[in-house]
């Protein structure tokens, strides 16, 4: 497994209030923890190169699941319609590429089935579609932010 690949998997473990991540390559696999002094470890199931030393976390204590630092947005000023969640673990983006315009705006229309963004895990990109068609009240998530397994994305109406 690529030390890249094992960094960007700590950067991850980080950023979200996940407490531990294990990712199989074949034989190879990588299990990161949290560990109660505020540190991380890395232990490795088979032979795989050992990441940099435990870096210490951000200050111990529950972090909420949606703050308004991490969404757009704080579900308070949430405008009323259907919730757009996010089906997965990753990063957000809202465009292509850098070069590309996002794909959909606040007052956009939308059909269900059309691509409201990407999310990218673990090399992949993975398009995000509207279930519903209807008009793009709200997008709750930044881009390049790294978002949770059912976090709010989009408000349709």
């Amino acid at each position: 497994m690529d030390l890249r690949k094992i960094k960007k998997l700590i950067d991850l473990l980080e950023e979200s209030n996940l407490a531990e991540i294990e990712i199989k390559e074949g034989e190879e696999s990588v299990r990161l923890a949290r560990v109660p002094r505020g540190g991380y470890a890395a232990a490795p199931a088979a032979p795989v190169a050992q990441p940099e030393p435990a870096r210490p976390a951000a200050p111990a204590g529950p972090a909420p699941a949606l703050s308004p630092e991490a969404v757009g947005k704080s579900t308070k000023d949430m405008p009323d319609g259907h919730t757009v969640r996010s089906p997965m673990v990753g990063t957000y983006y809202e465009a292509q590429s850098p070069d590309k315009p996002p794909f959909v705006k606040v007052g956009q229309a939308v059909k269900a089935g059309d691509t409201l963004g990407i999310i990218e895990a673990m090399k992949m990109f993975n398009p995000i579609e509207a279930d519903v068609s209807g008009t793009v009240r709200a997008i709750l998530v930044q881009n390049g932010q790294p978002i949770e397994f059912d976090e709010p994305m989009f408000v349709i109406s």
